[in-house]
């Protein structure tokens, strides 16, 4: 349980306990443990952002609540419009810190693109946030916060949920799966509906793999080829493709879902006829399916965006040798809100 102290007054975040800890400060205040739940539901299912309105919570234990804790809640600083519809929020944390959120409607499909840490410590070459470095993690309910806030904000029912914004979440991993059996259980988001990317941490593939629910699973792999990916993926030289697939073997053999591999195409890199047949064969290892994301330029990196017949080119040569192909174009470029663009400041 993380306690954060409140405008000095030393009054206690109730959203930094998880459900069990709050049972047990309930029982420890000589309260009933079914009063943890109810509150609970009033946190997460929703959304009460003042106990005054927890109206089957005696007026009693209100008053104190008020007096002991208070909610948190996440207000943007900023919001970005994208001329597609996507919405990017810069929130600001208790601590002074900001992070990024993207809300990406298309079709039916309302998606948030939730941060895990503030920035990032794994470096990728191509990507604004790693040119921040990790500054540190976010907390649980600051990860699921979120998903309630940008719902609250757009009044639109979120459908789907990806991790794929600020940060690596399976250098977070602790607080990722209080985080998503949260967005889970009381926000309401099917398991088979929310994707965790990774940039290829091994221990964190099979703790993944050892959990009981049904979360998706993406690899950000970028490079078929081992000493490509070692020039833009620092991670790569810790945990090679060679045993990323290990991992995905037992991923596979636990879950038996399918696995996305995140590929982002740069201009002249990793998009040749090589890296296509390099590919393909690492997809057709387990059954996956292959994401092309053209690359989004960022300034202060060298890398160049791919134009569409390199993307038409490179898919071509997949589609004969790859179970899966889809060209994912990426949502709100033009407010820097798209894949590798989040910076967690004010654009």
């Amino acid at each position: 349980m993380e306690e954060v102290s409140h405008s000095g007054q030393g009054m206690k975040n109730i959203k930094g306990y998880t459900l069990k800890e709050l049972r047990e400060l309930f029982t420890s205040m000589d309260e009933k443990s079914f009063r943890a739940d109810q509150i609970f539901r009033w946190l997460w299912v929703k959304g009460a952002e003042d106990f005054e309105k927890m109206t089957d919570i005696s007026k009693a234990l209100r008053e104190r609540l008020k007096n002991e804790f208070y909610i948190s809640s996440l207000e943007p600083a900023h919001v970005s419009t994208s001329r597609d519809g996507s919405i990017k929020y810069l929130f600001k944390l208790e601590d002074g810190e900001t992070m990024e959120s993207v809300f990406i409607p298309e079709g039916k499909r309302r998606t948030v693109c939730v941060s895990t840490q503030v920035g990032c410590g794994m470096g990728c070459k191509f990507c604004a946030t790693g040119k921040i470095g990790l500054i540190r993690n976010l907390s649980f309910y600051e990860i699921a916060d979120q998903v309630l806030s940008v719902q609250k904000i757009t009044g639109e029912r979120i459908t789907n949920v990806v991790l794929m914004g600020m940060g690596e979440p399976f250098a977070n991993l602790d607080e990722v799966l209080k985080a998503l059996r949260i967005i889970n259980k009381h926000i309401g988001i099917g398991a088979r509906k929310i994707t965790v990317s990774t940039a290829g941490i091994v221990p964190g593939i099979k703790r993944f793999a050892e959990t009981p629910f049904q979360y998706k699973l993406a690899i950000s792999l970028n490079a078929a080829i081992q000493e490509k990916r070692e020039k833009i993926m620092p991670v790569a030289k810790a945990y090679t493709i060679n045993d990323i697939m290990d991992a995905l073997d037992y991923y596979y053999s636990r879950k038996h879902l399918r696995v996305t591999f995140e590929y982002v195409l740069f201009k002249n890199f990793n998009d040749s006829e090589e890296d296509a047949e390099a590919l393909g064969a690492i997809a057709s290892r387990i059954p996956s399916k292959i994401n092309i994301i053209p690359y989004n330029q960022v300034e202060g990196f060298p890398y160049e965006s791919p134009d569409e017949d390199d993307v038409n080119r490179f898919a071509e040569y997949l589609y004969p040798i790859a179970p899966a192909v889809t060209i994912r174009w990426s949502r709100g470029r033009d407010v820097h809100a798209a894949c590798g663009q989040l910076r967690g400041m004010y654009t």
